[in-house]
Order: structure tokens, then sequence, then C-alpha cells
């Protein structure tokens, strides 16, 4: 049974991808800060595909640790999908110092470490897969979203370079950009935002959670040895 890492996993997007893997036969190292009722109830129906490790992923200094004892315990890492981050927007003119630099030590600095260390182990096995998620943001230009826009920007880039490091080792390192995604969050907009979000949207509707898990499942999929360097955008044709 393959490992892969999930982090930002206790709810959301990173549920939906850890649900989704561990009933596809993976076996999920979910990684949040704490764990929710909903990722508590998601191992108890997947006792052997699924874990949790609590982690605060800003601590970037312990990330060399975390790895090491993971691999310790569960064995060679095959996947790495980078999903946690921070969503703090704000017209920039105005925003916190404290707030930016949040904002780049989890989006943008913990996902680069951490898939420094990770890395190490594929790169050992010849083999593994690598998933950032992004965001269309990172694209398309959104008014009190410069700051969170560049970290999702600085991702894409890093997920093209990269891919070009280590495809000769036989890993694939791909992006995945949801757009507006039936959420939590998504759900504070009110009802007008959201029916405004699916009237510009090709397909008439919004992204849901688990059409991002798909996009994710297929990227770490054998279909896909062949996929690298590219972002997936998911959407509904939000940005068509």
């Amino acid at each position: 049974m393959r490992n892969v890492l999930v982090t930002g996993a206790s709810r959301g997007l990173g549920l939906a991808i850890a649900s989704r893997l561990a009933a596809g036969g993976y076996r999920v190292i979910a990684i949040a800060r704490s764990e929710s009722d909903e990722l508590r109830a998601l191992i108890a129906a997947h006792p052997q595909r699924l874990v949790f490790r609590a982690f605060d992923l800003s601590n970037t200094a312990e990330l060399k640790e975390l790895v090491r004892e993971l691999r310790r315990q569960a064995g060679p890492l095959y996947g790495l999908v980078n999903n946690a981050g921070l969503g703090i927007g704000g017209l920039l003119a105005t925003m916190r110092d404290p707030d930016i630099e949040s904002l780049v030590r989890l989006n943008t600095l913990a996902p680069i470490i951490l898939t420094k260390y990770v890395v190490r182990s594929m790169m050992s096995a010849g083999a593994g897969r690598i998933v950032n998620i992004t965001s269309i943001v990172a694209a398309n230009g959104f008014r009190a979203l410069s700051a969170y826009s560049a970290t999702k920007a600085s991702l894409e880039g890093f997920t093209r370079s990269l891919a070009r490091e280590v495809g000769p080792l036989g890993i694939t390192v791909n992006a995945v950009a949801p757009g507006f995604v039936d959420t939590v969050m998504t759900r504070e907009l009110g009802e007008s935002g959201r029916e405004q979000i699916a009237r510009r949207s090709a397909l008439r509707r919004m992204a849901e959670p688990a059409d991002v898990a798909g996009a994710v499942e297929y990227l770490l999929s054998e279909a896909a040895h062949n996929i690298t360097g590219i972002t997936l955008t998911v959407d509904a044709g939000n940005t068509a």
C-alpha cells in the first residue's frame, strides 16, 4: 500500500482528498494542527488506510524531523499533497505585516521545505508523485487577494521547476488550481454571491471538493505517469 501525505487534511479540500485517496487504496497520512470530528469519523471508517499526525506546518524548523519520523513509522513515502494554507485576504496597503508573513510561511515556505525532505524518500525509491494545491488566483487578478495570490503563484513556479529537477528520477510534480469550490468558506459569500459565481462559470455551477479530490487522485495514479509540470484547473469553467 502506497503512503501519501496530505497536509491540511482535517477539513475542506484536504478532508475530501484524504477521503478519496483512502477509498482508492492509498495509505493516507493526514497532517493538520488538530483532528476534526469529520477526520476522526473518516479514520474510523478506514482504520487501515488513514492515520492522523498533529503538526503545525508553520513550524518549518521541525519539518525535517517530522518527515524522518513518518518514514520510520510508515515506510517509504510515495505521494505528497501540499494542500494546507491560509486564506487571509485584504488590501495590500492596509494588511498587517504579520498576516503577510504568515501567508508566505504557510502557503509558500512550508510546502517547499516539506517537499525538500519528502522528495528525498522518493529519490531513493526512484518514483513518486507531488501535487501542490494552488488556486485560480495565481493566474487571474482578484481584488484584495494580492498577497495570497503571490503565494499561490509562487507554488506554480515551484511546481514547474521542480518537475524539471526530479523528472529524470521518475518523480512527477503537478499542481491543481481550484476555483470557487462549494465549501463552508464560499458559503459565507451568501446565496447571491454563490449564484453570481455560478452564472459566470461555463458550466453554470460551482466545483465541489470531490472534483478537486478526483483531479489529485488522477495525478497520483499510473495513468498520469507522463504528466508533469502542469497546473490542472478545476473551476467549472469560471476562468474559461
